[in-house]
């Protein structure tokens, strides 16, 4: 599947067939700088330098290999539309090291339609990027989802 801007509502067969769409994937480097500002902005203790949590899912989606529109455009939708984050889940095997560059990579994970009675209809897409250091070593992993409604599905 190719990323485009057609925003029509994918069919269910369109849907399955997102899952294990690979991400471009690419390299985040944890700067010194962005680390701090990052922790400083969430009030964490600047002690825990790469080893918070919240640096995997900014360094994996900010080097996922498309921007946030073109991921919406590839599920069929806009930022117009609505889509919402899901559920997270973010695994630590190392922690993350200032100054450091990782390779992000990462699939699409399940593509799921649901229908809700006051929601209506809307689309449930899952995702997780990886991120390895230079030797090739598995780092982390944050798994996350998109709920995107479908008005007039």
């Amino acid at each position: 599947m190719t990323v485009g801007t057609d925003r029509t509502t994918p069919g269910e067969s369109e849907l399955d067939a997102l899952v294990g769409t690979p991400f471009p994937g690419g390299e985040a480097t944890l700067e010194p700088w962005w680390v701090h500002l990052v922790l400083d902005s969430m009030l964490a203790d600047s002690d825990d330098g790469g080893a918070h949590p919240v640096l995997v899912f900014l360094a994996a989606t900010g080097a996922m290999g498309w921007t946030w529109d073109e991921l919406f455009a590839l599920c069929g939708a806009t930022e117009a539309d609505g889509p919402m984050a899901g559920e997270t889940d973010t695994v630590v095997h190392h922690p993350l090291q200032v100054g450091e560059t990782y390779r992000v990579s990462g699939e699409i994970v399940s593509a799921v339609r649901k229908v809700g009675r006051r929601t209506g209809t809307f689309d449930i897409v899952g995702y997780r990027l990886d991120l390895h250091d230079g030797n090739g070593v598995h780092h982390a992993s944050t798994t996350n989802s998109i709920v995107f409604p479908r008005r007039g599905t």
